[in-house]
């Protein structure tokens, strides 16, 4: 290019000076070079003209028009960048529709929006599940699609740390998951997955265990009944049997503590979320579990402490939080060594209603926390069994805080002791005059 420049300066530069010499020869120097340079800017005028219609007017692959010298080169130079151009964009369209078409084998639902939610594309198995159609939802918000409030309450959050479970708009027999990835400028890429065999399968271990639950429960109140009684007739067991009895009637409370545990996780994950128009006090209610757990502790003399920093009412299920509360203060007390501590605090920050539970007991070691809250799981068994535990309590806890848009956060440190914080948003709290 620099080379064909040269040249086409030495050649303008040539026709000056034939033009000025021309122009001396006959006379008329000024009216040469104005002849000279008019038919210089009329060529160019007339190459551009040209370029322009090769650039606007053919399609890929077409051959530059003829020329020489600079114009030319620009011709040749640009035709190559547009062979360039053609073929990274056969490239990245070849990308695409592979893309395409891998998405649409999934079975799995898959939909692209804007930051405003709307509809971009989206593969076949989002038509099946969701029932949009191609061509027509295009560009409409897929908030007006899936009409369920729920889902438009998760998509304007922006908070996808855990995916929304619902109906499908499109066939209410099915049960979708549906999780939300932000990208590029608020952009939204949703993945829609077909649950209703793991839903149906929850559901039937729930009603399972519910209903074993309750068969069991008649039986074993017959057999605690009797095993009741004849502990009171100590005179006339023989001494060998006392033992057995004793150790019959031990393992019957723990197994109808476990069926009492079983029933109450039972209804709170089948039961629905309303616990908006009740009404709670939380200082009588953590002063009665205060009381509880100095009962519990017995000589065992635990030091248990009780801070409140808000009396007002909360809306929320009196039971069940007296349930959750409980069960992570006495969970304290038991796994606490004799003359520990045991703090009780409750309050309102920023942003959230915090009741926490802090114990000086052996701590928990980190690969258990994840843990924890999982039906039946141990940190150690051997503890639990002297404890006499259920392995249920800290799953119960979670679906009490379930229930009040609440989450349980675990803190310990292996031979410092575990704080273990309820936490439900401060809207929670009932105003005085509200």
């Amino acid at each position: 290019m620099r080379h064909a420049l040269t040249r086409h300066l030495r050649r303008l530069l040539l026709l000056l000076a034939a033009a000025t010499g021309i122009g001396w020869l006959v006379g008329y120097t000024l009216v040469a070079l104005l002849i000279a340079i008019a038919f210089y800017l009329g060529s160019t005028l007339v190459q551009l003209a040209r370029l322009h219609h090769w650039l606007t007017s053919s399609g890929a692959g077409v051959d530059p028009p003829e020329s020489t010298g600079l114009w030319g080169e620009v011709f040749d130079d640009i035709y190559r960048l547009q062979k360039r151009h053609f073929s990274a964009r056969d490239r990245l369209q070849t990308m695409v529709n592979r893309i395409r078409e891998s998405t649409n084998s999934l079975r799995d639902g898959v939909v692209m929006t804007d930051a405003e939610g709307a509809m971009e594309w989206w593969n076949h198995a989002a038509e099946y599940l969701c029932g949009f159609r191609t061509g027509k939802d295009r560009g409409e918000y897929i908030y007006n699609l899936i009409r369920d409030p729920e889902f438009r309450g998760y998509f304007d959050a922006k908070d996808y740390s855990e995916p929304l479970e619902i109906a499908s708009p499109a066939r209410p027999q099915l049960r979708l998951q549906i999780q939300i990835n932000l990208f590029g400028e608020d952009d939204r890429l949703i993945t829609i997955k077909d649950v209703t065999r793991i839903h149906q399968l929850e559901k039937m271990r729930r009603d399972f265990v519910s209903n074993v639950s309750h068969e069991m429960r008649t039986p074993l109140t017959v057999i605690s009944g009797y095993l009741e009684t004849l502990s009171e007739q100590t005179e006339s067991i023989p001494p060998g049997w006392q033992r057995p009895l004793a150790t019959m009637q031990h393992q019957a409370n723990r197994m109808e503590a476990l069926i009492t545990d079983l029933l109450l996780l039972s209804r709170l994950e089948t039961s629905e979320r309303r616990t908006g128009d009740a009404v709670c006090y939380p200082e009588p209610l953590l002063r009665q579990i205060q009381q509880d757990a100095i009962a519990l502790s017995g000589d065992q003399q635990h030091r248990i402490t009780l801070s409140i920093d808000d009396s007002h009412a909360i809306q929320g299920d009196e039971n069940q939080l007296r349930s959750a509360f409980s069960n992570l203060v006495f969970n304290a007390v038991k796994y606490t060594p004799a003359g520990g501590t045991v703090q009780i605090r409750y309050g309102v920050d920023d942003d959230a209603i915090r009741f926490s539970v802090t114990d000086n007991g052996s701590g928990i070691d980190p690969e258990h926390i994840p843990r924890l809250t999982e039906r039946f799981y141990r940190a150690d068994p051997s503890r639990s069994k002297e404890t006499g535990g259920t392995g249920l309590g800290l799953a119960i806890v979670k679906h009490i805080l379930y229930n009040h848009d609440g989450h349980l956060s675990i803190d310990s440190t292996p031979g410092q002791g575990s704080t273990f914080t309820c936490s439900v948003p401060i809207e929670r709290i009932i105003r005085e005059g509200a």
